[in-house]
């Protein structure tokens, strides 16, 4: 490793920071993984030329990122671990949501993104990968009920998941988990799967099992046509539930007495309207 330049800069980094980054290129260039150590504390204080606090301050960075685990005991120190998704996710979905993100705006990446990564995993696909896949569509049969409706759009959802796992791309895998996220969280924050739409299950279903079969065909163009024709028909039905649960929210606003007003003058208009 190389001691981390100092910039300069509007917000100027603390230079715990700029060892944390500093490790984390060094980390890149040694291709350093899973269970690997780094120096211990004092040959970190001593590369840096920084005080102890400075150099905790560095790996706890780290930690928080989920690149390392800071183990105690003799046979501790700072061990490499290799992050997952979700904390990437969380935070981004975090910033996201501050930006008032309907469907529409994540259909217009998704249907892209998971048309591309339908197509990468052809051939790919393991048997245990089909018996997730087919698990998953049998579970899709809800029995009525709001936490049935609502677990049916997580299934719908988890369908997708299993096809980024397989994906040979980790950041168009990423890409597509993190939008799915991005859509189970509006599902949860606008209770999407209220009310019940068999349609949409229908669909869902239909495509689902078009899937599989073009998969174990390994039809590469074929899987195209059908995830793009299962993101179209996806979209339609998500603007019409957000329209729908946008009127039932405004509805649900009005004071009674304008409800009342509402009700009066639709009467007169009807009534009008038979003259």
């Amino acid at each position: 490793m190389v001691k981390a330049p100092i910039q300069t800069s509007r917000h100027r980094p603390k230079l715990a920071e700029l060892i944390s980054d500093d490790i984390k290129r060094w980390i890149a260039a040694e291709s350093l993984g899973q269970g690997d150590r780094l120096p211990n504390e004092k040959a970190l204080m001593e590369l840096y030329g920084s005080a102890k606090g400075t150099v905790r301050e560095a790996l706890k960075i780290l930690e928080v990122e989920g690149l390392i685990t800071l183990k105690t005991g003799p046979k501790g120190g700072a061990v490499i671990n290799q992050p997952g998704m979700e904390p990437a996710s969380r935070m981004l979905r975090n910033f996201l949501h501050f930006q008032q993100l309907d469907g529409k705006q994540v259909y217009q990446l998704r249907k892209l993104l998971e048309v591309e990564l339908a197509a990468s995993v052809v051939g790919k696909l393991t048997e245990n990968d089909f018996q997730q896949l087919e698990a998953n569509i049998s579970a899709c049969s809800c029995c009525g009920g709001e936490e049935d409706h609502r677990r049916q759009r997580f299934l719908e959802l988890g369908f997708h998941q299993l096809l980024a796992r397989a994906c040979p791309n980790p950041l168009l895998a990423f890409m597509c988990q993190f939008l799915n996220d991005m859509l189970r969280d509006l599902v949860i924050i606008k209770k999407a799967y209220v009310p019940e739409r068999r349609q949409f299950d229908r669909a869902n279903h239909d495509y689902h099992r078009q899937l599989v079969a073009a998969y174990r065909a390994e039809d590469s163009q074929h899987v195209r046509q059908i995830m793009a024709d299962h993101m179209a028909d996806a979209e339609s039905h998500m603007s019409a539930l957000e329209a729908e649960m946008t009127k039932q929210m405004l509805i649900s606003n009005e004071s009674p007495n304008l409800q009342s007003h509402r009700s009066k003058l639709h009467d007169l208009l009807t009534e009008n309207a038979s003259f």
